[in-house]
């Protein structure tokens, strides 16, 4: 008798994640994310070296640049949901497998069609990695405020993970070729594999009814159209290009299909009322908001520091590192904030916080203030961290159970949307408000005007070919130009984050911290989850 009493309380611990172990677990997931986080912004500083060494047409370098982010939205529902019915820790596993063999092609790609096939299947590998981490955190850490803590953490990890891309990138180039930038995946991922097996708990949804296959791709279709048709316009594509409206059109028409499809299914494939509740719908729309100012804010401040301070890439992922150690903080802190203050206060004050920060912001011009950018850096990390991570603990909070791989995914394709929507908008605002500053240059033509208004990278092309004092003049206006447009962007950056602390009202005022009912799996089931892959 006692004997079966302890293997029944074993097979509980296991089920819920209970004791030391959980936190084991926790580590097992931090490192899969970093690795996912990296590899997002790893190739940016060794795209260069790639161009050098591959040659690739222009067309190209954009698909093996965007391809990876562009497959991993795509397919963040497909594979949170298919874990929800296969099993999370199998998900996981195959993508870590993938993960693994994805960076080996690319590391040894010797033609820019390879290496963007490799990037593709990198976006495939981290589409099945990322809503595990985040539905198997849900399921090990039942007890509200210990995922609080669970969830800082996680998305302090995610953090440092953004930042250390670049910086990794950066010192892999001085020491050896661009593949090597894809090669440290494969060690951690042969360590990653076989610690995720034995330690890992499995669990999946209630499984009621069948994997609804047409309306899984569906989502991934749609998701795919609208992520390259907001992408298209991030680069500078117009809204006239059928290559921009038609990836748009027809995504959005797929993904209407598909919330129609969900709402006629008597076992849908994604719990759809989780949008009528309150806090969850709220949340995922300041997750938008949030990414929305970060990534644009991100890029054009990169621009900023290498383009008109003359930073280099090391030195700019060095100026931008303030960013992400206050995020780190406001990550570890963020459990204990969310107890004393509440969801609401919380994600409110984050984007009151980073709206402030944006604003001071403003007073960065030509010269280099190194005092004024970390202010504002480290008020902008902090006040970011604070509200994706009330964001997303209400959210996972507030998803049934057995719905927990559906509604990280919404929350990771949330995540992505923002990212992408936040390029394409800030982008916008950008140009229109650098392009008017470089006509009527003295000296400048016309034409050579009209090419310089593309980009400050670009006006400096043109600034060398004109040289003298033509090109001189040209040079000085794009930089004036391009702080004037700085400036207005941080504006209206800020506008979005205060609209942002508008929405986060609806959220709760308190943490319910109630704990969760944990079923005891069947012996049967117990039994397959130890030999599961």
């Amino acid at each position: 008798m006692s004997g079966t009493t302890t293997a029944a309380a074993a097979l509980r611990r296991r089920a819920a994640g209970a004791g030391a172990n959980r936190w084991v677990v926790l580590v097992v997931l931090c490192v899969s994310l970093l690795l996912v986080a990296v590899d997002a912004t790893v190739l940016h500083v060794a795209v260069p070296a790639v161009t050098e060494d591959l040659k690739p047409g222009g067309m190209e370098l954009l698909w093996i640049v965007d391809v990876y982010p562009l497959v991993c939205a795509s397919l963040l529902i497909l594979f949170g949901t298919l874990g929800d019915r296969v099993g999370r820790r199998r998900v996981l596993l195959l993508g870590y497998a993938l993960f693994g063999v994805a960076s080996g092609l690319a590391a040894l790609a010797d033609t820019a069609q390879v290496l963007i096939v490799a990037r593709a299947l990198l976006g495939v590998g981290g589409a099945m990695i990322m809503p595990a981490t985040l539905s198997i955190l849900r399921q090990v850490f039942p007890d509200r405020r210990e995922r609080a803590l669970a969830i800082g953490i996680w998305s302090a990890v995610a953090a440092v993970g953004a930042a250390v891309g670049p910086l990794l990138g950066g010192f892999l180039l001085e020491h050896f070729w661009w593949g090597s930038v894809f090669l440290v995946n494969i060690p951690l991922m042969l360590v990653s594999l076989p610690v995720g097996r034995l330690l890992l708990p499995e669990s999946k949804g209630d499984g009621k009814g069948p994997w609804d296959v047409v309306g899984a791709l569906m989502a991934a279709a749609g998701l795919f159209g609208v992520v390259l048709g907001v992408k298209r316009l991030g680069s500078g594509g117009s809204l006239g290009s059928l290559l921009t409206v038609l990836p748009l059109v027809v995504g959005a028409a797929l993904l209407v299909g598909f919330v129609r499809r969900q709402r006629r299914r008597r076992h849908p494939l994604v719990d759809l009322t989780m949008f009528a509740r309150p806090a969850f719908s709220t949340s995922v729309g300041c997750i938008v908001l949030a990414m929305l100012a970060l990534v644009g804010l991100e890029l054009i401040a990169a621009q900023y520091l290498q383009l008109v301070l003359g930073l280099s890439p090391l030195e700019t992922g060095l100026r931008l590192l303030p960013l992400t150690l206050a995020a780190m903080a406001a990550g570890l802190a963020g459990a204990r904030m969310l107890r004393r203050f509440g969801p609401r206060r919380m994600v409110c004050a984050g984007f009151c916080l980073t709206a402030f920060a944006v604003v001071l912001l403003t007073a960065l011009g030509r010269t280099d203030d190194w005092a004024l950018m970390l202010s504002g850096f480290v008020l902008l990390g902090f006040g970011l961290e604070t509200t994706l991570f009330g964001a997303y603990e209400s959210m996972l909070s507030e998803a049934p159970q057995e719905q927990a791989g559906g509604a990280a995914a919404i929350g990771e394709t949330s995540y992505q949307l923002g990212a992408g929507i936040g390029i394409a908008l800030l982008g916008t605002v950008m140009n229109a408000a650098y392009t008017p500053g470089l006509s009527g240059v003295p000296g400048v033509p016309a034409a050579a005007s009209a090419s310089a208004g593309h980009s400050l990278g670009e006006a400096y092309e043109v600034a060398a070919q004109l040289g003298g004092s033509a090109g001189a003049a040209l040079r000085h206006a794009a930089r004036d130009a391009f702080v004037h447009g700085l400036h207005v962007t941080l504006l209206v950056s800020a506008g979005l984050l205060l609209l942002g602390a508008a929405m986060a009202l609806r959220l709760p005022r308190a943490m319910q911290c109630e704990p969760e009912k944990v079923e005891l799996p069947a012996p049967r089931d117990a039994a397959e989850s130890r030999v599961s892959v």
